[in-house]
């Protein structure tokens, strides 16, 4: 089901549509406006009393904090994976999802998504059906989405910094499968944070050489070669078509890890 789909379903009795607020979840008459905690935080416009309750965001941004480090703490090597909330489950991506999620699955890591629709469906339900750790990030949006049913461990934020924290605090890798705005944000904060080397031994696979091809020649041969970014910023990408291959970068990866930890 795809995003649009998932707002302009209609209500039924076994499939209210939902909001969700952070950790909490409203249905029927107790669902809000269209708007979210991100956005009245970031959102400048309103009354001049929005200032004054700022400061008591900071204890609610402290517990999102608090309740994603507990919940994620024990959890053992995993990777996240990005890509598109919009893809069908027909679709050849959402195949290759499941076959990315279980291969993680087989080899030893939890597979870490944005716990939503398309793409992020098809790697919980590939990893969960694999034996695996399957979890899933959800974040509060205007529209109702909900996290997928084969997360297994799901944690709901409603702050899109909270929840990236967690998403490269335990992680040992991204692989970016085909995807939108979110996916693309994703890709270049994890590129930024290797490169100032806020996180280290920190690969980041673009999988799919036909959709990121045409991104990765634009940072080569513009970016790169007008001297935007060194010769060691471009190793940090790797392009590839096939999942033996992707779960062999994350693993000589995460060995490299471990013999300097």
């Amino acid at each position: 089901m795809t995003i649009e789909q998932s707002a302009d379903r209609p209500d039924d009795e076994e499939h209210p549509r939902e909001k969700q607020r952070g950790p909490v979840v409203l249905r029927r008459s107790r669902r809000e406006e269209d708007t979210t905690t991100d956005q009245r935080l970031l959102d400048s416009r309103g009354p001049a009393d929005w200032v004054h309750t700022d400061p008591w965001r900071v204890l609610r941004i402290q517990a999102e904090f608090v309740e994603g480090f507990g919940a994620l703490a024990e959890v053992p090597r995993a990777v996240t994976v990005f890509g598109s909330a919009r893809t069908g489950r027909d679709h050849p991506e959402y195949q290759l999802g499941m076959r990315i999620g279980a291969a993680l699955a087989d080899a030893g890591y939890a597979a870490m998504t944005g716990g939503g629709p398309g793409v992020m469906e098809a790697v919980n339900r590939g990893c969960s059906e694999a034996g695996g750790l399957s979890i899933g990030l959800g974040i509060e949006l205007p529209f109702e989405q909900g996290l997928n049913p084969w997360v297994d461990l799901g944690v709901n934020f409603r702050y899109f910094f909270t929840r990236k924290t967690m998403f490269v605090k335990y992680a040992q890798a991204f692989i970016c499968l085909p995807g939108g705005f979110g996916t693309l944000d994703e890709l270049f904060e994890a590129l930024t944070l290797v490169q100032t080397k806020k996180v280290t031994k920190f690969p980041v696979v673009l999988f799919g050489r036909s959709y990121w091809g045409g991104l990765y020649d634009w940072v080569h041969d513009t970016v790169y070669k007008e001297g935007k970014i060194g010769e060691k910023d471009m190793a940090l990408l790797h392009v590839t078509d096939d999942v033996d291959d992707a779960i062999r970068v994350v693993e000589e990866a995460y060995q490299a890890w471990i013999e300097v930890h």
